[in-house]
């Protein structure tokens, strides 16, 4: 089973959204519907607050850490439309605001870093923001109408290796690419090409919204997996040993909406967390099914309860 290692009280005065740790497990993130993000040292079991960020004016969905060769590097979006980057300079300061769409943005979520720092941001506009950093500015791309009615998850797919041929010579570089959640009840796969994404896949399973995507640590250079969870109460985990086609596997029909997935480092478990207010833990056997290894209730009300994020 599961274990509760600690118990953060994080003070927030309405509904947590997400609470993310850092690169080393020793800070943590929150975000709330009280439009405020707090950050905490987490030390032996005992907590404590180093910061309180105000900025947005509509509650805050979502908080992800940049890898530490950044420094320390958080990015939060809104309700209120708003995606901001905050940085630790002795306090922790706004340092760049991106008011670039339409709606309530659902989802953001930092490059890997081998591509430098670079976040994306999935909107109930349908759009995608690609905010690429310049030293002191910001460029930013943009994939318009990504998904009909809106995009409710981004995820980005791990820094794949060159390959090389027979003779050693290189056949490519690391390709970025973006795996996309939306009210179409798609997963989109889009591919960089220039200064351009393009629409390399479009994933067909689910019957309602897509929840959140999340793409798995990289475990070969021609293995990739995916999994997407859904209003259907259905995870699937997609898999490819060339990214042009895809496998779906149903993990569970779960007993209530499913509004998030998430891979152990290693990739080899999946959690899952819902409506149901349960987490579970699955992984892959040698038959390749999905077996749940452990499975908690925690608290009362809905975890990570996101319905909110696309009205």
């Amino acid at each position: 089973m599961v274990s509760v290692l600690n118990t953060v009280d994080t003070g927030h005065e309405d509904m947590i959204h997400d609470a993310e740790m850092d690169y080393y497990g020793l800070r943590l993130a929150t975000c709330s519907s009280d439009n405020s993000i707090k950050i905490f040292d987490l030390k032996n079991g005992t907590q404590s607050l180093v910061a309180d960020l105000k900025g947005h004016v509509g509650p805050v969905w979502q908080v992800t850490w940049a890898h530490p060769k950044f420094g320390n590097l958080l990015a939060s979006c809104s309700y209120d439309r708003k995606v901001i980057i905050w940085k630790e300079l002795g306090e922790w300061t706004k340092i760049y605001e991106h008011n670039g769409h339409d709606s309530s943005v659902n989802s953001v979520a930092w490059a890997p870093h081998e591509f430098g720092l670079i976040l994306a941001c999935g909107s109930s506009d349908g759009s995608v923001s690609i905010l690429i950093n310049n030293g002191d500015t910001w460029d930013t791309q943009k994939i318009t109408n990504a998904h009909s009615i809106g995009c409710n998850a981004v995820s980005w797919c791990p820094a794949i290796e060159p390959s090389f041929d027979a003779s050693g010579t290189q056949r490519n570089g690391p390709i970025k690419r973006l795996a996309t959640g939306g009210c179409d009840n798609l997963v989109k796969i889009w591919k960089e090409e220039g200064d351009r994404w393009i629409e390399e896949d479009k994933l067909e399973a689910h019957s309602d919204w897509v929840r959140d995507v999340a793409w798995a640590p990289a475990v070969g250079p021609s293995k990739a997996a995916l999994a997407s969870c859904s209003q259907d109460r259905r995870v699937i985990v997609w898999t490819s040993n060339d990214y042009t086609s895809w496998t779906p596997t149903i993990l569970n029909v779960f007993d209530d909406v499913i509004w998030n997935v998430s891979w152990s480092l290693t990739g080899g478990i999946l959690a899952v967390s819902g409506g149901d207010n349960k987490v579970s833990l699955w992984r892959e056997n040698t038959e390749g099914q999905w077996i749940c290894i452990s499975e908690t209730n925690k608290g009362q009300g809905n975890l990570n309860n996101t319905d909110q994020r696309a009205l």
